[in-house]
């Protein structure tokens, strides 16, 4: 068998463009990779081979008309299972949506599909799509490729396995509190969440997200190069009208003034020594390239960030919906929505108005802080990656007190990468990058520096549990 899989999405593109292999010997690769690890691993749960080898021949023959075979021109990428795709189910992990057959794409769905990738598979993701854990009651668990006695993160925690295991180059997530940037974390590749807007997304199989959920969700790629997260990025950004918050990017200047900071305990958040460690190895890296890194001891509010996303999270999911869970059977999902009930408390619609307030105030701190700090270096998480379940035993408080760096986030719009650097045992680290809205150029250009000196081995065999 040829390992074709082992190649970045930028290397097979190239050598498909200049006809030294074919989208279709790619797309055979990669199936057979998928055939070989994914039973380990259960990270693709709903494919079709003849499909993507049809696709892979249509970019062939494309490419054999003299027409544009696209930046991603036969690099084989991977699709949530909570976005749709046109004749397959949009199921989020639900028994109850099984059935949920989509009659058309997602717009990131149609992203990849016009700069020339071939789909070869949808990912799997908890149930609701509402843990850092990815197991439901209608496919199973996902197992981190790398140690399955730890999370593969969620909510795309498919979609980061299959990376990881080569399964693809670019897989497809979503963020909405970490959702592609803590599964990327736990499994030792690259994800970056970009800024409010500049993905455009709509499911039409269901009805419109409610209000919390359009301000903070956002679909994003991931990869085991930043490259390809640039790729991905390009793929599923663009003009699409049938996202209400989408908005084209103006052309940028292209300047980067290679200035960032770097702080370890933003309001007093108590790191891992290993985490701790990992972003000065990564503050140091980019000064290795050149940057001015400064250090400090505090940046605007994050840990209320991360309570205003909560409170929003909430208020958007009544007692209706944990019935809806309690339905389904799973445990994550009802300790999740649970918990986070719990841990708000009632919302109102006056406190859902001042919540929605304080946030305006909060994002003008954080879009002034980065006019002067470009770029943000900081932990993704509190803590290494996190043992298999360990919410159903610590409870969801102790979730919470540990990912502030990744909730915090996403009620201010802002792009934030994760950059895999390295290994702790069998757990891997990394730092997040954070930048302004438009600026996920600077969150890759920082990577990329970051990335050049140093990333655990990727795409690995999965470990037997």
């Amino acid at each position: 068998m040829s390992e074709l899989w082992r190649l970045s999405g930028s290397q097979i593109a190239n050598l498909v463009r200049l006809g030294e292999i074919s989208a279709t010997e790619v797309a055979r690769d990669a199936l057979a990779r998928l055939d070989a690890v994914n039973p380990q691993i259960n990270a693709v749960v709903d494919y079709r081979p003849q499909e993507t080898l049809a696709r892979a021949a249509a970019v062939d023959a494309a490419i054999a008309r003299g027409e544009p075979a696209g930046p991603l021109a036969g690099v084989p990428v991977t699709i949530k299972i909570n976005v749709d795709q046109a004749g397959y189910a949009t199921s989020n992990g639900l028994k109850s949506k099984a059935d949920l057959i989509a009659s058309g794409n997602n717009p990131v769905v149609d992203g990849f599909l016009r700069a020339g990738a071939v789909i070869v598979g949808r990912t799997n993701t908890p149930a609701f799509s509402c843990r850092y854990f990815t197991d439901n009651q209608l496919y199973g668990p996902t197992l981190n490729p790398r140690d399955p006695a730890v999370t593969c993160g969620g909510s795309s925690g498919g979609a980061a396995a299959a990376v990881a295991a080569g399964i693809g180059c670019i897989g497809h997530g979503n963020d909405i509190g970490g959702s592609v940037r803590y599964p990327a974390y736990a499994c030792g590749i690259h994800g970056l969440r970009p800024g409010l807007g500049r993905v455009p997304t709509c499911n039409a199989s269901g009805p419109d997200r409610t209000i919390g959920f359009q301000i903070m969700s956002v679909q994003g790629p991931l990869a085991r190069t930043i490259q390809d997260v640039r790729l991905g990025l390009a793929a599923m950004a663009g003009r699409d009208m049938r996202d209400p918050w989408c908005f084209e990017a103006p052309a940028g200047t292209g300047y980067n003034p290679q200035l960032a900071a770097v702080c370890l305990h933003p309001d007093g958040i108590e790191t891992a020594p290993e985490v701790e460690k990992a972003v000065l190895d990564a503050a140091q890296r980019l000064r290795d390239a050149g940057w001015t890194v400064v250090t400090l001891d505090e940046v605007p509010p994050l840990i209320e960030g991360s309570l205003i996303m909560h409170t929003l999270w909430v208020a958007d999911y009544p007692e209706s919906k944990i019935a809806d869970a309690e339905a389904e059977g799973d445990p994550g999902a009802i300790a999740a929505m649970r918990g986070a009930v719990e841990l708000v408390g009632p919302v109102d619609v006056a406190r859902f108005s001042a919540t929605l307030t304080r946030r305006a105030n909060l994002v003008r701190e954080w879009l002034l802080f980065l006019e002067k700090y470009p770029v943000l270096l900081m932990p993704v998480s509190s803590e290494l990656p996190f043992d298999t379940d360990i919410d159903l035993k610590k409870g969801y408080r102790y979730i919470y007190d540990h990912q502030h760096f990744l909730a915090g986030l996403p009620a201010f719009g802002i792009p934030a990468l994760t950059v895999s650097t390295g290994m702790a045992g069998s757990r891997p680290v990394g730092v997040q990058i954070v930048a302004s809205r438009m600026r996920e150029d600077l969150c890759l250009a920082a990577g990329e520096a970051i990335e050049a000196r140093g990333v655990p081995p990727m795409p690995v065999d999965p470990v037997s549990a």
